[in-house]
């Protein structure tokens, strides 16, 4: 059964709580919408589940948008069509409605991936794109070192992707998304050659992993880290990041056909 918050948002978090400057720091990367309007093909009329504010709609062509957060659909920009307040389990859309499907970032706060992706696979005659993370490889990343709680709880929230292509059934592939270094869709990653900007709690906010940690683990991370960059430590260990131009790490693209 699916649940929602007081602010509508359906999953794990709430974005009535986090989401309100979220479209300041999570605004859609130019280079992963093309990715995903590779993904999507020459599809016309394509379902966003999970839309939130809508970033990378203008990686299709005729978007329908489903958004449960009553926050994150009234941070939509203007332009954009309204966002029907429904959930992935619970689809209010005929079998086969929609040449495309895509969900990104979203299906880590599904309360049930297989039931949501299944019902995507339902109402899509085409590709079913899902922009998420490896969860074997998120702790990879160099904030492991300094906020160990924070990718602990990304890995468990992400699903496997053999469970994503599973319930998506069809033929499916993985891409990994090279991330750019000037990366404007502040996921953690997304900083991984600009450590100074996760020191702004306004960019840890906009990554939903950060709200399940208590105050002490934010501190920690923040006092540890501060100290690094002061020292010339991280730098020392990490310092050619900031200048490699792109980095794969966890984020990739899952593609389904029938």
């Amino acid at each position: 059964m699916t649940t929602r918050t007081t602010d509508g948002s359906a999953g794990d978090v709430d974005y009535g709580t986090i989401g309100s400057d979220y479209s300041s720091f999570r605004r859609p990367d130019e280079r992963i919408a093309r990715l995903i309007a590779e993904a999507l093909g020459e599809s016309r009329t394509v379902l966003n589940v999970g839309a939130g504010a809508g970033s990378y709609e203008s990686a299709a062509r005729t978007v329908t948008a489903v958004e449960p957060s009553e926050s994150m659909r009234a941070q939509r920009p203007a332009p954009l069509p309204r966002a029907i307040d429904a959930v992935a389990e619970d689809l209010p859309f005929a079998d086969g409605e929609f040449d495309a499907a895509m969900t990104l970032f979203s299906v880590h706060q599904w309360s049930d991936v297989r039931a949501g992706l299944r019902e995507m696979r339902r109402v899509t005659r085409g590709p079913v794109v899902v922009l998420t993370c490896d969860p074997t490889r998120v702790q990879d990343f160099w904030l492991y070192r300094y906020a160990p709680e924070v990718l602990d709880t990304e890995a468990r929230r992400y699903p496997p992707l053999a469970e994503l292509t599973a319930a998506l059934g069809g033929t499916g592939t993985v891409r990994t998304v090279p991330i750019p270094l000037d990366c404007v869709d502040g996921f953690n990653e997304a900083y991984y050659g600009r450590p100074e900007m996760l020191l702004d709690p306004a960019a840890r906010q906009a990554c939903s992993a950060w709200s399940f940690v208590d105050d002490a683990a934010r501190e920690h991370f923040d006092r540890a880290l501060r100290e690094d960059l002061d020292s010339g430590a991280w730098d020392e260990e990490f310092g050619h990041l900031r200048g490699q131009p792109t980095y794969d790490g966890s984020l990739v693209i899952v593609r389904a056909t029938p």
